[in-house]
């Protein structure tokens, strides 16, 4: 793979914190509620960093968190280098670009960025976003250092992608870079890595990204793929089911839900039938979790799924988004803690930090900042 030549994303950050979303007299109702929660947790997020980049939480050490933290500044509108939190996010661009060379998999000698096996492809795809994301922003000295890892880190994930695998998994992603299968969840953080870096202009091939979309839709309940759950093998995600009803699978279906949406809408099937179909299976999902006022340490949306319905209902926009935000704001306001962070379900696994960096993910899609998330 030629090394790659980065450019500056079309949609630029800002280095003033973004706005809530302004297309809605209804929703700009939420912004200042929206800006202050958002604000705390980015404090949170700051105070919870240790030296060199890393967090200190649940899971140490892991790029998947450095990345998803880095991005939540970027979010709203944190560049790095300036303004009040321009240091943090060059802390989890250095904190990335220190992976080991000697590390797992060939470690960022070969392109890997994952620091440990808890980080997987999971990780090395957000970490790959992540850079991707900042990739132009950056001074000249990282430049240079992202310039080298950014193509090799991209060419694990294509890698990935082209290992000899049966029909139904051809074209995704599983937990390691040979992996003869593929799940979804895994799969839409590779799919968005490669997607921010072909719009940054790097030569990630076009089949690729239809590969993936491919394997997505194969997954469909209703499509080419399987008709009900999947076997074991994925790992409890079923294939994701648009159908309005009862889900009998093994595995709550509303996150592949989201995650196949989301992917969709991403890469150009923009309010087709399959999507509304998906769009009301997921709004289920908000009328149960975003609702109902308990208190910051009792709440049952999970960050995981909130974090990809809320983009997915954001690229979907009109009704969808009217629908849906004002439940995502509320929700998420009400059960902050005092310190900034959620205490969400994954939280005793994956830490605060994660969660908190999800919901903030969350809570600012319609500012605008991430150029992944543009409609």
């Amino acid at each position: 793979m030629k090394k790659a030549v980065f450019v500056t994303a079309a949609v630029m950050l800002v280095t003033v914190p973004g706005r809530a979303d302004v297309e809605s007299l209804n929703l700009a109702n939420y912004r200042p509620g929206v800006d202050r929660a958002v604000e705390k947790a980015l404090g949170f997020l700051a105070s919870r960093m240790a030296t060199g980049g890393s967090f200190t939480d649940k899971v140490k050490n892991l790029n998947a968190v450095a990345g998803l933290a880095g991005m939540a500044f970027l979010s709203v509108g944190h560049t790095p280098g300036c303004g009040s939190y321009g240091d943090v996010v060059n802390s989890c661009i250095d904190f990335i670009l220190s992976t080991p060379s000697d590390g797992p998999h060939g470690g960022a000698a070969k392109g890997w960025l994952g620091r440990t096996d808890i980080d997987r492809m999971y990780g090395h795809a957000i970490a790959t976003l992540f850079l991707s994301e900042v990739s132009g922003m950056v001074d000249p000295e990282r430049q240079k250092k992202i310039d080298v890892l950014l193509p090799k880190a991209l060419k694990v994930i294509l890698d990935a992608q082209a290992v000899q695998k049966e029909e139904r998994y051809a074209g995704g992603w599983r937990y390691l870079p040979d992996s003869p299968d593929s799940d979804l969840s895994i799969s839409g953080w590779n799919l968005m890595a490669l997607r921010s870096a072909r719009l940054n202009g790097a030569p990630v091939p076009a089949e690729a990204i239809k590969k993936a979309i491919e394997f997505v839709n194969r997954c469909y309940n209703g499509g080419t793929g399987h008709r009900g759950p999947e076997p074991s093998t994925w790992h409890n995600w079923p294939s994701f089911n648009y159908q309005a009803g009862t889900v009998s699978a093994p595995h709550n279906a509303h996150g592949p839900s989201a995650v196949g949406l989301f992917c969709r809408e991403l890469c150009g099937y923009h309010d087709d039938e399959i999507n509304r179909r998906c769009a009301g299976f997921v709004m289920g999902w908000a009328g149960q979790s975003l609702q109902g006022a308990t208190s910051p340490d009792r709440h049952s949306a999970n960050e995981y799924i909130t974090y990809y319905a809320s983009n997915a209902m954001f690229q979907l926009g009109g009704r969808y988004w009217e629908q849906f935000a004002p439940r995502l704001f509320t929700h998420l306001i009400t059960h902050q803690r005092d310190d900034g962070s959620w205490n969400a379900p994954s939280a005793a696994v994956y830490g605060q930090v994660y969660s908190t960096s999800m919901y903030v993910l969350s809570l600012t899609v319609s500012y605008r900042q991430l150029p992944i998330y543009q409609r």
